[in-house]
């Protein structure tokens, strides 16, 4: 059984629009070539096909299979090249809960579909990420449904006395069963992830198991270093579970282009696969797909799938969740002071997706202290605008001592900084209003020794621009400064 290495998300995080779309905002059948090119062009060997907060397209695999006909005939879906569903959690997402039926539904049509193209009985699709996991409830809520009532339903006679099945009727619904893929995202229950994932395979025949671990979203929730070290426990239980119950743990982390959200980019491929060397399968957002040159892009997929996870890097458990638990009150802390300025960029941040809002796992959006936040791709994009990199925030809660700890267990921790550092504009301070204490910007700096060299000044250019335009009050004519800004750093947000 091949295990995908490489998966291309719809994370709108970029800032160049493909030369296939049609719109400024993917949607419907864009995405569907998305998928395509992503596999075809690209060489990614999955697609996250994500049917959480927007319209579905419950019909992706007859349209690949008809559409691009001559592809799928020498690389078989479901077996060479994959497609895995993101679903939404109807624990957190009561109006989209309806949304998780109609996607495990399209499952056996999909079934179907390959059958009569492949003229075999192997499922294109058969995983499912289920987003916001809190508990092995909830992932057991989701395989039994799927078991019970989507395939289940065949052998159901049709009403009382009928000497007929469903699929008598209609045909048999595979496959009969389905691989749940967890998403963890909160620091509550990251560092749980292995207690998660035990319980959910207790009782089940299973031979190996895939588990997906955010980077966005605790970015945002407890700022750069909590969201590093929060994946880096995980992991490193995670492979312990793995060793003692005897089955394959596939970790999945999702990282994103900005530093703040994984700083996965075709040149930073190397550094990335260093900073998580358990890790078996790394997410391809949208800025790495389309803000690169396609030669580069298809090189650094390449490296992705080619390299060999090994065992996780060992990390002081107890000296990591104590310093999570005093930075991410610092980090909160500035966020919070900082919310109406990142709110007054963030609705100019042009939309790369057409789609609702994912309400993310504390609700949409995220609320600090009752006022609300954009989700991650537009809060790093608010304050990168600015020249505000929010890489920074929550640095000053750092002693000597906790730099050196960092150091040895977040190995890309000054390169990370100083990646973000090159965006910096001192003149965002003037926006800051005292928001932030004093030794904020200082201690950001001076520890990492920035020479005047590394800054991007167009960068500095166009963010002095939109700095300039929000001290006047003229909001609305930052868009284009702000898009400019963003392709220098070849990512939206």
């Amino acid at each position: 059984m091949k295990i995908p290495k490489c998966m291309s998300t719809q994370h709108p995080d970029n800032v160049t629009i493909p030369f296939f779309a049609t719109n400024f905002e993917l949607g419907g059948e864009d995405e569907v070539q998305e998928a395509y090119y992503a596999f075809s062009h690209l060489g990614c060997d999955e697609q996250m096909w994500d049917c959480e907060g927007k319209e579905v397209d419950s019909f992706v695999v007859r349209k690949l299979l008809t559409k691009y006909e001559t592809f799928f005939r020498e690389r078989r879906l479901g077996r060479d090249l994959f497609l895995t569903l993101r679903v939404p959690n109807p624990l957190f997402e009561k109006a989209e809960a309806k949304a998780l039926v109609e996607a495990l539904d399209g499952i056996p049509r999909s079934f179907d579909a390959t059958g009569l193209f492949y003229g075999d009985d192997l499922p294109p699709i058969f995983e499912v990420i289920l987003p916001m996991t809190t508990s092995a409830r909830s992932l057991n809520h989701l395989y039994e449904y799927y078991r019970l009532f989507v395939a289940g339903k065949q052998y159901q006679h049709l009403g009382e006395g009928s000497d007929i099945t469903v699929a008598e009727w209609v045909g048999e619904f595979k496959p009969e069963r389905i691989n749940v893929i967890p998403l963890i995202e909160d620091m509550e229950h990251m560092p749980d992830a292995h207690r998660i994932v035990g319980d959910y395979l207790k009782g089940k025949k299973l031979t190996y198991q895939r588990v997906f671990l955010a980077r966005s979203d605790p970015a945002l929730n407890y700022g750069l270093v909590s969201a590093v070290l929060l994946n880096k426990i995980a992991l490193q239980r995670l492979y312990r579970l793995s060793q003692e119950i005897g089955v394959k743990i596939y970790p999945i982390v999702g990282v994103g282009a900005a530093p703040f959200r994984g700083n996965l980019r075709p040149p930073s491929v190397e550094r990335v696969l260093q900073e998580y060397p358990s890790v078996h399968t790394f997410t391809v957002q949208s800025a790495f797909k389309y803000d690169y040159p396609t030669e580069e892009v298809r090189m650094a997929i390449e490296k992705l799938k080619r390299r060999e996870a090994t065992a996780p890097q060992e990390v002081d458990e107890e000296g990591a969740l104590e310093l999570i638990r005093r930075y991410a009150a610092e980090y909160q802390k500035q966020v919070t002071a900082l919310v109406s300025l990142i709110n007054s960029v963030a609705k100019y941040v042009p939309s790369r997706r057409k789609r609702k809002l994912h309400i993310g796992l504390f609700g949409y959006p995220r609320n600090f202290g009752g006022v609300k936040l954009p989700r991650a791709i537009g809060f790093t994009a608010s304050l990168y605008s600015i020249g505000l990199p929010p890489e920074l925030l929550g640095l000053n809660a750092l002693t000597p001592e906790d730099r050196g700890f960092l150091k040895e267990i977040y190995v890309n921790f000054e390169e990370d900084l100083r990646d973000a550092l090159r965006y910096f504009n001192p003149r965002s301070l003037s926006l800051l209003r005292n928001r932030l204490t004093p030794s904020f910007h200082g201690v950001a700096c001076s520890h990492l020794g920035l020479e005047p060299d590394d800054v991007d000044e167009e960068h500095r250019e166009m963010t002095d621009y939109t700095i300039e335009k929000l001290r006047e009050g003229e909001n609305e004519s930052i868009t284009e400064p702000l898009l400019r800004a963003a392709y220098r750093r070849r990512f939206l947000g």
